[in-house]
């Protein structure tokens, strides 16, 4: 029986994401989204929890215990909704719940034609940076290689506009 509490488990389900058992508590609760640096550390001392603890080794109720604390004793200047557009209420979202009010911000806006609604729509950068060469990410930059002619094209066969010698 004692080897099985000392056996870290692989993953440690909280608030539906799988945090790898392995990782010390306080790196592992930044995959959930939603989750940040500052957020991580005051759970673990609200909970008294030593940050380098493994996550595998926490039980079902402490994971609970740490859904409880994110969702409800958490201050407010840390949640993420502050003063919501619509309701004008305080609450911290995580995970889908978190992408989808973001991208149901970043609709109105492009919506209303605001112009970071405008700024978003046409793939340019939304805070002031520069755009001559800062903000392209994901995008190749550059000039294109064509490519290289296929081995039946450069092993002899002519084509009906080539010259004969």
């Amino acid at each position: 029986m004692t080897e099985d509490k000392n056996q870290i488990k692989p993953f440690l389900r909280v608030f539906n994401t799988d945090l790898i058992g392995n990782k010390p508590i306080y790196h592992a609760l930044l995959k959930i989204t939603g989750v940040g640096f500052s957020m991580a550390n005051s759970v673990c001392n609200v909970l008294k929890l030593d940050k380098k603890t493994k996550a595998g080794l926490l039980s079902e109720q402490d994971a609970r215990k740490i859904e409880d604390v994110i969702k409800n004793q958490m201050p407010i200047w840390m949640q993420n909704r502050r003063s919501e557009f619509l309701s004008n209420e305080t609450r911290h979202l995580l995970g889908g719940d978190l992408k989808f009010e973001v991208d149901n911000d970043i609709k109105r806006l492009k919506k209303i034609k605001s112009y970071k609604g405008i700024r978003h729509a046409t793939g340019q950068p939304v805070r002031g940076q520069r755009t001559r060469s800062h903000f392209r990410h994901g995008r190749a930059v550059g000039v294109q290689k064509t490519k290289a002619p296929s081995s039946a094209a450069a092993g002899g066969d002519k084509k009906a506009g080539d010259k004969k010698k």
